[in-house]
């Protein structure tokens, strides 16, 4: 959701037209699309361990639209992970996501998402809004060469 460029780069379009499938790396954006961010970065989370998530990623903008898109969900009855993930699997070039759960109790939250997986257009349109790029695409680099 908030590192679109498989879409925006065509590379769904060429896979669909050669019969391949989609395996989604990090579909919640190192934790951002959890309920993780949504009032600030805390403590011991992966962004103050200077790991994979920057805390320049944090931006008060970009924390608008997770609560946004929080808000969606809760409409939907998921979390805002359930509805990231859903929102990831919808497409049915999406073969798998990888959603590197820390714990069984995240785990069991996750595979939820697969209770809700249908979007209505008016859904989409307002995700949309707010599922736009938030600077977290860690592969840029390599895959532009």
């Amino acid at each position: 959701m908030l590192n679109r460029w498989t879409e925006e780069d065509a590379l769904l379009d060429t896979l669909d037209e050669v019969g391949a499938g989609c395996i989604a790396f990090s579909p919640l954006a190192q934790g951002m699309l959890t309920d993780k961010y949504l009032h600030g970065i805390p403590e011991g989370s992966r962004a103050t361990e200077g790991k994979s998530l920057s805390t320049d990623l944090i931006t008060d903008e970009t924390v608008e639209h997770l609560r946004a898109l929080d808000e969606i969900a809760s409409g939907r009855g998921q979390t805002l992970a359930q509805m990231a993930l859903a929102w990831t699997l919808r497409d049915e070039r999406m073969s798998s996501v990888l959603i590197g759960a820390s714990s069984p109790g995240q785990l069991e939250q996750n595979v939820g998402a697969l209770d809700r997986i249908s979007f209505d257009e008016d859904e989409l349109a307002l995700i949309d809004q707010h599922a736009v790029d938030s600077g977290i695409d860690l592969w840029r680099g390599a895959r532009l060469g």
